[in-house]
């Protein structure tokens, strides 16, 4: 690596794999094991624990500490990972622990993601791609996220919660179910407010696709159906409209309940 990309006040192990345009700033410390991709660039103090995997054209903000070992009383030191993919935004304080050993080993974070500052990705949570997190937004351990969900600030989900994709949640969330593809929630504890119909039609869904979303949201919310039944009838509507689909897998593999 260019020496010149790297501050002279930064700690960079002999162990770390950093690849040659990597950009590291003052008083970063980067431990053995590390990996980070072309492109990246980590601004001042930030700290980059062992068995941590970034991708490419990642951008990091000072004071974030990425890859640490989990906050879990249980973990015991295994050699436990973090998985960052490409082109995410990390902002300021934010901390995103590696897995544990109870759960796949492994935190990992998709491609194109936004994360604001004080954000916390607790051990073993999977994030997909496209997601935009707002300040302080908290996933306690093993929380799932989909594709292009948005979380307010100071939005809270309950560990091994599921957040489907293309869902949003309001500014002080309290998420203690897991909440379906598509849908908008709020309040502490979290309630259903309709679609995210204008996120929807920004991301190119047809008003064909945007009225069965809405006619399945009716079949789970409004008509007095179980979720097992409201669950059969929307994969029923899913041969004839696709985006259903999602919906009704997330749905069959509701382990927790869903908001509703």
């Amino acid at each position: 690596m260019a020496a010149s990309r790297i501050h002279p006040a930064a700690l960079v192990d002999q162990g770390a794999e950093l690849a040659e345009d990597v950009e590291v700033g003052a008083y970063s410390i980067i431990a053995a094991g590390a990996q980070i991709g072309r492109g990246t660039r980590i601004g001042p103090h930030v700290v980059i624990g062992p068995h941590t995997r970034i991708g490419q054209r990642n951008r990091f903000f000072q004071f974030s500490s990425i890859g640490e070992d989990p906050q879990d009383k249980k973990y015991g030191g295994e050699p436990t990972r973090l998985e960052i993919g490409d082109d995410n935004t990390i902002r300021e304080f934010c901390t995103l622990n590696r897995g544990t050993a109870q759960d796949a080993g492994v935190t990992r974070v998709g491609n194109g993601n936004w994360i604001m500052a004080y954000v916390h990705l607790a051990h073993d949570c999977q994030v997909g791609n496209g997601c935009i997190f707002a300040n302080n937004a908290q996933l306690a351990g093993h929380v799932h996220v989909g594709d292009q969900a948005i979380l307010g600030g100071f939005t809270v989900v309950h560990q091994f919660c599921r957040i489907g994709a293309h869902s949003i949640t309001a500014m002080g969330t309290i998420l203690l179910q897991d909440l379906p593809p598509y849908v908008m929630v709020s309040g502490n504890t979290a309630v259903p407010h309709g679609i995210n119909a204008e996120g929807l039609r920004r991301r190119g869904y047809s008003a064909e696709a945007l009225a069965a979303i809405k006619r399945a949201y009716k079949t789970i919310y409004k008509s007095g159906l179980s979720l097992v039944e409201a669950q059969s009838r929307i994969a029923g509507e899913s041969a004839a409209q696709p985006e259903l689909q999602l919906l009704a897998e997330f749905l069959a593999s509701a382990g927790r309940g869903i908001v509703r």
